[in-house]
């Protein structure tokens, strides 16, 4: 069943926990029955697609090869991860992936813009063997952890330029918990950028005011453990538990007539970790982005 403003199709993101790595077709079928009419796959093959399709479900997304690497310091590892990628696009656009899903690294320590230099180079045959086959990079503006937060494309400001520098090939998966960790307006950003936005993640974020005011927005605490899927001021969490705006998101992307999935990323401390409790994160965070 498809969301109440704009009928998306809704899906998830497939996690790293034993019951959906470690057999596919179980999972899709869990999947189907329980509403869900797409998985985003990670790291794929031919088989896993066809999995997915002859359980009667879509395609979300494939990860690039090592992503995060792409921009590897050393040039020679960079070259082979970029040719390795060229080749991954090409061979799985063939079995009917048409959505890779990447983050854009950065060296920490080194200048911002070096680092922008270094990712269009890197990214730049990657887009084109994905515009030469129908396909789409979207990149996920995941700012890397602190303190470093050394990823780029996670502000409007990289985003911004990438998508002039790479117009061929290149997309934004929508996010809105990075941005709204970071501080950034999420409507406002997607408004901007909506014409670019190929595939969206259903994921939260909820703020802590009195963390805020106890350590300020960036110092860790001297005395408490930071939050799972988080820090101590803000956390991940399933769609609705955090300050996101969905209908506004909703309705913003019907506009723009999106064709594409929502997809579940379900990173939140009060469900991940057990069987149970993540396929009840899922199914809740269905049930809310049905009436959003």
């Amino acid at each position: 069943m498809p969301t109440r403003t704009g009928h998306f199709p809704i899906g998830f993101r497939r996690g790293g926990s034993d019951w959906q790595k470690a057999d596919l077709s179980s999972l899709a079928d869990w999947a189907k029955q329980n509403g869900f009419e797409a998985i985003d796959l990670g790291r794929a093959n031919s088989a896993d697609v066809q999995t997915l399709k002859s359980a009667g479900l879509g395609v979300g997304s494939v990860d690039l090869i090592q992503a995060g690497e792409i921009t590897h310091p050393d040039a020679a590892k960079r070259r082979d991860i970029i040719s390795a990628n060229v080749a991954y696009v090409k061979e799985a656009a063939a079995w009917g992936a048409k959505i890779f899903f990447t983050i854009i690294g950065g060296e920490p320590g080194k200048k911002r813009a070096e680092n922008y230099r270094i990712a269009v180079e890197s990214f730049s045959p990657i887009a084109e063997a994905a515009a030469a086959v129908g396909a789409t990079l979207v990149i996920e503006g995941y700012p890397g952890r602190a303190p470093d937060l050394a990823l780029l494309c996670t502000t409007p400001e990289t985003y911004r330029a990438l998508l002039k520098d790479l117009p061929r090939g290149t997309a934004i998966n929508y996010d809105p918990s990075h941005l709204v960790r970071l501080g950034v307006d999420h409507i406002r950003f997607l408004k901007e950028f909506v014409a670019s936005v190929r595939h969206v993640h259903a994921k939260d974020t909820e703020i802590f005011p009195e963390a805020i005011y106890e350590l300020g927005l960036y110092q860790p605490s001297a005395f408490h453990s930071a939050h799972r899927f988080g820090e101590h001021v803000w956390r991940y969490t399933i769609p609705g538990h955090g300050v996101v705006r969905w209908p506004e998101i909703f309705s913003t992307l019907k506009s723009a007539a999106y064709g594409g999935i929502v997809s579940i990323e379900l990173e939140d401390e009060n469900f991940n970790g057990t069987e149970a409790g993540e396929k009840a994160g899922l199914v809740h965070s269905l049930a809310f982005l049905r009436g959003a």
